[in-house]
């Protein structure tokens, strides 16, 4: 004897008892379209609020997977697969192809003349004998993380502009 829950059509879970009288369980479970894309959704919005940057890699490949559940009925083991594998290149995309092409831009006669009013955040206050740390989104002159100094006192996570470049380290402006 067999017994099938449907939900839109597919199958969510199937339980099947042997003609052998011995009683087994057999279950497969079905990842509906819909999960997958308000999974990716879901991971690309918290990318905003998590500033790591790798989240969005693995909501892309959810909305992938979801988009094709749409078109191709696929199990939840090819589907895992899928999304491992989707966001998995979108990682080595970024970080292969598209990032280093970032940085490239930023070279050159004018890169310092770009990087004026370039903003970024204060990952670590200056103190009377450290300079502080400021993290861009994009690369600035190939660094993502340069030494600043500042006019007034800032606090971590406050929102700096670059006013001029000195060797190595960024003079910086606080806008309210």
């Amino acid at each position: 004897m067999v017994v099938y829950l449907y939900q839109l059509n597919k199958v969510l879970i199937a339980v099947q008892y042997p003609k052998n009288k011995e009683i087994g369980v057999y279950m497969e479970f079905q990842l509906l379209y819909w999960y997958w894309l308000v999974i990716g959704m879901f991971l690309v919005v918290a990318e905003i609020f998590i500033a790591s940057f790798t989240i969005l890699w693995f909501g892309l490949g959810a909305l992938v997977v979801g988009i094709t559940e749409i078109f191709f009925t696929m199990t939840i083991g090819v589907q895992i697969l899928l999304w491992t594998g989707s966001s998995v290149f979108f990682t080595v995309l970024w970080f292969k192809v598209i990032k280093p092409k970032m940085a490239l831009s930023h070279h050159g006669n004018n890169a310092r003349e770009s990087a004026i009013g370039e903003s970024g955040l204060v990952i670590k206050t200056p103190t009377d004998s450290t300079q502080g740390r400021i993290r861009f989104s994009t690369p600035i002159m190939d660094q993502d993380e340069w030494s600043f100094i500042c006019d007034v006192p800032v606090e971590l996570g406050d929102r700096l502009h670059v006013k001029s470049i000195s060797g190595n380290v960024l003079m910086v402006m606080k806008l309210n």
